[in-house]
């Protein structure tokens, strides 16, 4: 919607706080969202839906709204005009709960496709190969929505998949790039590990997030072991019917674990191979990217400089003609 646009939409209630003026009048501040933004807003105690606001909307439900899109002072915000709860009708006029959902920029179908097809013609030792199309395909469903986490990068549907594929392309160039630049060095660089761990490295978050439409929440396993010891508890699983050799299942196994690197960011282990120094630096930069990405895009600070207010808790630079 642009900036006066009135408009019929489907959205999800995303929250709803009772708040208190300063001169000590009630209002609600409620939040809708639908694919392409989320907005918040008050709703006062003299405007016509403060009593149906009280009574009856409730957060995680979808509603059919009329309303004009305002770009205000305070931000984004609906100028209600109709609100009702979707009903089963509604799928008739095109309702799915998937349109309330951020959603990547690029089919889910196609990445897995594309990331199939690294591992096939990347993959050249056949245990690890195995190992890796195993954990792919029996994890296919929950790949294809599932995002990268839930609030910093990739937070979306398909996240994962867009960020895995992002990092597992830069991996095959850097391990290609360094295996010519280091011809001689002992053991030689293994470009089939580094491959497999990028591919796998956040591979325990389709046990560690789970994707509603309301938004993404941690799973019980998420919240109390975490997606690095997920993955690893997967590669090992994998692993028993994939005759892969200790050697190689151990340096995958310090792939998964170490690649945040530090252990404010959950690694137990930093990362002590080349290969596990790969993977941490692809996707630590591809992470970074997208919130920088996302900075430019959405901040609404005027100038050349971005606020602070972001993941990366820095100004981020547009320009000086901007």
């Amino acid at each position: 919607m642009r900036p006066g646009q009135e408009a019929d939409l489907f959205v999800l209630m995303t929250s709803k706080e009772e708040l208190t003026t300063k001169t000590g009048s009630p209002y609600f501040k409620v939040g809708f969202r639908d694919a392409g933004r989320e907005v918040s807003f008050p709703i006062w105690d003299n405007s016509p839906w403060a009593a149906e606001c009280r009574e009856s909307w409730t957060p995680g439900v979808f509603y059919k709204l009329r309303a004009v899109y305002r770009e205000t002072s305070y931000g984004s915000q609906l100028d209600l005009r109709k609100i009702r709860e979707v009903t089963d009708a509604d799928a008739a006029d095109g309702f799915d709960p998937v349109m309330c959902q951020p959603q990547s920029r690029f089919h889910p179908q196609e990445m897995f496709d594309e990331l199939m097809a690294i591992v096939r013609e990347r993959i050249g030792a056949v245990p690890l190969r195995r190992l890796v199309e195993t954990i792919l395909a029996v994890n296919r469903e929950a790949l294809l929505t599932c995002p990268a986490a839930r609030r910093h990068h990739h937070a979306f549907v398909g996240g994962l998949l867009e960020h895995t594929l992002s990092v597992t392309r830069t991996c095959v160039y850097l391990a290609e790039k360094y295996a010519e630049y280091y011809p001689d060095m002992q053991p030689p660089l293994d470009r089939d590990l580094v491959v497999a761990g990028a591919i796998l490295h956040d591979v325990g978050k389709v046990h560690e997030l789970r994707q509603q439409p309301e938004g993404t929440s941690y799973t019980a396993e998420g919240s109390l072991i975490g997606h690095m010891l997920l993955g690893r508890d997967m590669v090992r699983g994998a692993a028993a019917s994939a005759e892969i050799d200790a050697d190689t299942l151990l340096r995958l196994e310090h792939l998964i674990i170490a690649h945040q690197r530090l252990p404010e960011w959950g690694s137990p282990k930093p990362p002590m191979t080349p290969e596990a120094l790969i993977v941490h630096y692809a996707d630590d930069l591809d992470a970074k990217l997208h919130m920088v990405f996302a900075i430019l895009r959405d901040d609404k600070n005027p100038g050349p400089m971005t606020s602070k207010s972001n993941p990366l808790m820095h100004q981020v630079f547009r320009g000086l003609d901007t």
